[in-house]
Formats: C-alpha cells, structure tokens, sequence
C-alpha cells in the first residue's frame, strides 16, 4: 500500500498496525474479487497491485496455475509477508516485487489482467495509477480495480460516535492526499486515464453475524486508537486522546448490539485494453 514521502506523494492512511494487517489477511479472490474472476484463464498473467499480505495473491494464483502473478506493494515488510504466505501454500508461480503504483517497473503489453484492490482510494494520483495499469496490460487484456465508498457505509443501529469516527476517517484520508469515496468515482478516473471500454457496477462487504460483529468492531476499535489512522489524527490535532477512546468505545457499543449490521459498499471496474 502507499506510504508518505517527504515530497507528499501518497499515504496509506491505515499503516500496517496488527488491527490492519488483520483486516487485510481475511481477504480473499471470492470476497474482494469475485467480479474478476470469471475472467481469468488457467494460463493468465496477472499483475497484483497493492498485493498486501498475499491472501488475494495467492488465490489468483491457483486460478492461473498455468500462468503466474506478479505481486506488487510499496512495504517491503508487507511484500515479505505476502512471500512467506504464498511460500508456505506451495505456489511457484507468483514473483514479488517493491513497486510505485503510478510508475510500474514493467514493460508496455506485460500482463492479461492487472488487478488493483483498495489501493487507488490512498493515491493522490489514481488517474495515473490506472493509466500505468492500462499501459501494461496487453491488447485485449483487462485493467480491474475494486475500491470502497466511505460516505456511502450504512450501520445499524445509529450508535452516537460512529457518524463523528466516518468524519475523522473522511478529513484523515483527504488531508493524506487520498479519496475515502473512491468507489463511486473508479468510472470517472478510468474515462481520464483513457480507458474508454469500462463495465462499472458495485459489491459490498457486509457483517452482521455475532462474530463478524465482533471482529469488525473491535479491528476498528483498535485501528481508531493505535494505528496510523490515530498517529496522523494526534498530530494534526483532528482528535486527542480522549475522542480517540470515545470512538473506539462507540465501535465496540455497536459491535455487541445483536441487531448490529454493517455495510461495506465498493466500486469495481472492469476495463478491456
């Protein structure tokens, strides 16, 4: 994911703190990718960028076992892990490598597919992200990216401090140089990179089981008080300590509500070069 520069290039708003990470590793090809996967063949070359972790690497490379990936992210830390993950699961074909979203280290017409999933919301320049993306995908080839909508996020029930911990988030994120509403506007940034033949459409992330609850809540609560998301939020003086533990408690008040429900809605694009 990007991270800040001296020079202000990009920030990943939530740092990799644990809560973070945690978040990253229960995702999958079927929950975060699942409009892609269709059109991927056994032989495809895919590009991963923003690849995290590795768990959505890793199952986009058993669906191109004749193919390979090539996994992509700004943290070499991260790049690491997503190594030892795709490692331990016995895959070959997948190569790693520390990369800049907006200047890929490949040549034009290098992949079938090139695959981006919660990255452009963080990039002061996703245009040119997705423009990096068009130009190394081949003739015929796909350009995806999937991001969410943070203005558009429905709860249930309206616990007082969620609506004041979405604002916080919405001014860390922009002051960052990012779009938290990124979702809704993947169409328009795919039309200015040029990419001109875009399917859109949407999906959601959505918790409301008892343990879902309780994971979402208390990753959040957590991320609100330890994470990067509260470091920036100290610092530049959006937040103290003490509102900090107040959002956090609101989390956790939701997440133990048993007619708790919560609404990830994500843009999603599917671009034929």
């Amino acid at each position: 994911m990007p991270q800040e520069t001296p020079q202000g290039e990009a920030v990943y708003t939530h740092g990799h703190h644990e809560s973070v990470l945690r978040s990253h590793r229960w995702r999958t090809a079927r929950n975060s990718a699942g409009y892609l996967l269709a059109h991927l063949r056994p032989d495809s070359r895919v590009l991963d960028l923003g690849c995290g972790p590795g768990t959505i690497t890793a199952d986009l490379a058993r669906l191109v076992p004749r193919g390979g990936v090539v996994a992509v992210d700004s943290s070499p830390e991260v790049v690491e892990q997503a190594r030892r993950l795709c490692a331990q699961q016995g895959l070959d074909n997948v190569e790693f490598t520390v990369g800049d979203a907006t200047a890929l280290n490949a040549p034009d017409d290098s992949f079938d597919v090139t695959h981006a999933h919660q990255v452009l919301q963080h990039l002061r320049e996703p245009v040119r992200a997705l423009r990096e993306m068009g130009r190394v995908t081949r003739p015929g080839g796909l350009v995806a990216a999937r991001d969410s909508d943070y203005s558009a996020m429905a709860w249930f029930p309206l616990v007082p401090g969620l609506e004041d911990w979405r604002q916080l988030y919405l001014r860390v994120a922009r002051g960052n140089g990012g779009e938290p509403d990124a979702g809704r506007r993947l169409l328009s940034w795919a039309r200015q990179a040029g990419l001109t033949t875009v399917t859109a459409g949407s999906s959601t992330w959505c918790f409301a089981t008892p343990a879902e609850r309780e994971w979402w809540s208390d990753l959040w609560a957590e991320r609100t008080t330890s994470s990067a998301l509260a470091r920036t939020a100290l610092e530049r003086g959006y937040a103290d300590e003490g509102e900090l533990a107040a959002l956090a408690r609101a989390w956790r008040e939701w997440g133990v509500r048993p007619d708790g429900w919560f609404s990830v809605p994500h843009g999603e694009i599917l671009a034929r070069m």
